[in-house]
Order: C-alpha cells, then structure tokens, then sequence
C-alpha cells in the first residue's frame, strides 16, 4: 500500500499542475515549454546567449543606435541623404568581413580559447566608441563615421561567435535548426520593439550623443558574456590559464603572434580553412543560392533615408517626432515576430524556393505603400499619415522577415563541419554584400534624382524604380534548391572537420556558460 501511494501521488500533482487543454493558460505555456525543450537539448546557457547577443545587443541596441544615427546624421552632422545612405553603407562594412571574424574565432585560439576573447574584444570596442561619440564635443564626421564603425565592428564580431554556436548546434541537432533561428527572431524583435518604442523618447529627452552613452550597456552586457562563457582551452596550444581575462585580452592577442610555433600552426590552419571553404562554395548546390542571395539583397533598393527626411519634414512630408519615428518603427519588430511566428508553425517545412518566390513578389507589392504615401493617397481615402505609416512598416518588415528567414536556415544548412562558424559567416557576408550594394545603389538613385533634405520631387519616381527592382530577382529564382530544411545540401565530398584542422573533434558540441552559482548549474543538470 505505501508503495501504491507513493506512486499515485506524483501522478496526482502532475495532473493538478497540468493547466486545463483549451485553456488560456495553454497559449502562455506553449513558448515555454519550447524554451525548455531548446534549453534541455542544447542546454539553457546557450539560449541565455542567444538572448544576450541577439536581443539585447542587436534588438534593443540596435534599435537605439539606428534612431540615434538617423537623427546624428541629420541634425547633429547636418548632412544630406544620399550622403547619410553612404556613410550607412560604410558602418556595415564590418559585417561584410564576418568570414574574416569566423575564421578567427574558428582557428585562431587566443591563449587557448576560440571564443572568449572575442566577446571581450567586441564589447571593448562598442563602449569605447560609444563614449567616443557621447563624450566628444564638435566630433570632426570622418571622426563620427570611424566610431560608428567600430561599434558597428563590435556587434559583427559578437554576432559572427554566437553564430558560429548556432551554426555548430544546426550541424549536431539538424531537426532544430528552424527552431534555433525562430528563437533568434524572435529575441532579436522583441528587442528591437522595446528599442523602438524608447529610442524617440530618448533621443528627444538626451539627444542623440545621449543614446549613444546609454548604448556601453548593451556593449558591457557583450563583455559580461566574454567573461562568464565556459569552454576548454584548445589541446594544441598549451598556454598558461589566465585568471582575470578582462585585462589580458590584447596580452594573450600579442603573446599569440610572437609564439613562432604557435604562428606556424594558424598559418597552416588558415590555409587548411580556406581550402576547405573553396572547395565547398565550388559545389552548384552551394554557389547558386549565395548567387541569388546577393543579387536578391542589391536590386532591392534601399532608400529609407530619402523616406525618413521626408518623414520629418515640415512642408513636404508629416513633420513626425522623435518619438512618433520611434513608436512607427517600434511596429516592425512586431511584424518580424509575426514573421518568425507564422515560419515557425506553418512554413518551416515547406520548400525553401517556394516561400522565397512568393516573399520576392510580396516584397516588390509591399512597396507601393511608400509610394501611396509620398503621393499623399491616403489622405483622400480618409487614412491619416500615422496609421497609413504603421501598415506600411509592419507588412514591409513582415514580409522582408519572410525572406530572411529561410535564407537563414538554409545558411545554417550548407555549413561543412569543422569550419561552421567560417563559412556560416561567408554566407552572411554575402548577404550584407548585398546590404551594401542596395545601400550605395539606392544612395546613388537618391543623388541622380536630386533628392535633398529640402526637395522631394521626385522621390515618387525612386519608389517605383526600387519596386520594379525587387521583382528582378524573380528571374533568377531557380538558383535556390527545393528542399526543404530537413533536406542535405552538402556533398559528401565536402571536406570534414578534420580536413579543415579546427579540431572540432575535441571541442565539445554545445558552447556553455559558466554558471553564477554552481549549484543551480549542476542541478539543472
């Protein structure tokens, strides 16, 4: 009999804890229960790193340093907006080099560790240039346009190691690989929709400069995640361990190269990766979706900056705040969750061409929207400028969350083991190539048609130019596979981890962070 109770009592709470089927209560346990089980296969420290990386540094970091910069640019700089669309383009150059960051994080331990030290390196970067901007009065623009790409290069480096992560847990667990990048998604907008919707107040209460000081936290939050990850120092390199790596970072940097056996070792490892990067990106199944992810990115025009000047201009457009500018783009994130909600649930399984084909045709719909609002359309069908704005902002972002997001799982799936964190990055420098490209092209449009901060003409006519290019890449959209995510991309040639000497063998399969308090760590296991 005691051993029945025994038995029959667990089974009893379980039930009564158990909320009701249909209920309310089993909408707000259903992400939670996901979260637990993305914590319980690659352990909860990686999803509190992906939170850390993707929300706090990219969604409400970046939120705040994007508004920041607009505002920077025009009323701090006073330049124009093809000028403005350039010097955007310049601060994403960093992430155009990500392999460059991959490659280092892959095969050139500092001290014996691959990752550590880059989360400290990019932190140390961000706060520096954020107190640059905040602290220095008349900044000469070369000055201003240097910072903002060295705190642009510190979010690409945190962004290409926690990556590289992402990408080695896609290759171990390869039926979760749509649910690690949903979860990015969806830390990264819920970040940016708290950004968003402060960044107008802030800017408006402490300026620009201000909101660049407020930026260290994000950039400090990088750091604290160099200090507190956990991972063994490589074998090969047989380094005495350093106890407080906040101020060794650039001795273990100096004492790395002048070791000229250690040098011996990264040269042949650089050579190796590169090897190994060549061969794959030689196979069609490879080169042929990169084609078509930088040809898709550069005929999407980007003009944004001809928009936002008309957007806070007082004769030509609907004079908006800063906090109105932050509140309209705080519903873009909204329209990402969305995005990744509706991928996440209903799409995931569905075959990569087909969903890009039809996120491309939305993508060229999506943009009469702007023209309808420069042409002041919706104002004779009664819609006021705020809310025709707030519709055009969340489709846009929706729709383009559409696109991203297949383009990354199927990232994740062409990366060969070994050199994951390498070659994820070569991917996603091909698609902020294309960034680039859209962002000079689009200036370059903005300049031909004489689009300035006070005449705004013929901004109609590079709406449409951008909208029929978006649909270009329609053409071109065989050049992406039909399988789906579960589907193998890669060759059996392609060459292995150990082809590639990053000694993935000996490096354990999840990234872990070291606990605050041991215990818990313990017991969670």
């Amino acid at each position: 009999m005691g051993e029945e109770m025994n038995l029959e009592g667990p089974v009893e709470a379980k039930e009564e804890n158990e909320p009701p089927k249909g209920s309310c209560c089993e909408c707000f346990w259903i992400p939670i229960d996901w979260i637990k089980m993305l914590a319980t296969e690659m352990h909860w420290t990686f999803v509190f790193g992906v939170v850390v990386v993707y929300g706090i540094s990219q969604g409400l970091g970046g939120a705040l340093f994007r508004v920041g910069t607009e505002y920077y640019m025009k009323d701090v700089q006073k330049v124009q907006p093809s000028e403005s669309q350039v010097y955007s383009g310049i601060t994403s150059i960093p992430w155009i080099v990500k392999p460059l960051w991959g490659l280092l994080t892959d095969v050139l331990p500092i001290y014996g560790y691959r990752r550590r030290p880059y989360f400290i390196l990019a932190g140390f970067l961000g706060v520096i240039s954020m107190l640059v901007l905040s602290l220095l009065q008349n900044l000469h623009l070369a000055l201003a346009v240097l910072s903002l790409t060295a705190g642009s290069t510190g979010v690409a480096i945190a962004d290409v190691t926690i990556d590289a992560c992402i990408a080695q847990n896609s290759i171990s667990h390869p039926s979760l690989a749509s649910d690690m990048q949903s979860l990015c998604t969806l830390c990264a907008s819920i970040g940016a929709l708290v950004g968003y919707s402060i960044s107008g107040i802030f800017v408006h209460l402490i300026g620009p400069k201000g909101v660049y000081g407020l930026m260290t936290i994000p950039y400090g939050l990088v750091f604290l995640v160099g200090i507190l990850l956990n991972e063994p120092q490589v074998p090969d390199f047989n380094y005495k361990q350093v106890t407080v790596i906040t101020s060794s970072c650039f001795y273990l940097i100096i004492h790395s190269y002048i070791n000229s056996m250690f040098v011996a070792q990264v040269n042949q490892k650089f050579l190796d990766a590169g090897k190994a990067m060549w061969t794959t990106l030689k196979f069609p199944l490879v080169w042929r979706p990169c084609l078509y992810m930088y040809l898709s990115f550069t005929l999407s025009l980007n003009i944004y900056e001809g928009l936002f000047y008309w957007y806070t201009d007082s004769e030509a457009g609907p004079a908006f705040s800063q906090e109105t500018v932050g509140y309209i783009l705080s519903i873009g994130p909204v329209g990402s969750m969305l995005a990744a909600i509706l991928y996440q649930n209903s799409l995931k399984d569905y075959p990569f061409r087909d969903i890009l084909f039809w996120a491309q045709l939305l993508s060229g719909l999506s943009g009469m929207l702007d023209l309808m609002l420069v042409l002041r359309l919706n104002l004779a069908f009664g819609i006021p400028d705020f809310v025709a704005i707030v519709i055009d902002e969340g489709v846009s972002r929706m729709v383009g969350q559409m696109k991203w997001m297949p383009l990354l799982v199927l990232s994740s799936r062409l990366c060969p083991s070994g050199i994951e964190g390498t070659f994820f990055a070569l991917l996603m420098s091909i698609d902020n190539a294309g960034l680039l490209s859209s962002s000079w092209l689009g200036g370059l449009l903005l300049h031909v048609l004489k689009v300035t901060r006070s005449q705004f003409d013929n901004l109609w006519l590079a709406i449409i130019i951008r909208n029929i290019s978006r649909l270009a890449p329609l053409c071109i959209i065989f050049l992406v596979p039909r399988g789906d995510p579960d589907s193998s991309f890669l060759p059996d040639e392609v060459p292995s981890s150990e082809e590639a000497t990053c000694d993935s063998d000996q490096e354990p399969e999840n990234i872990e962070l070291v606990a605050l308090v041991n215990g818990v760590d313990d017991d969670s296991r």
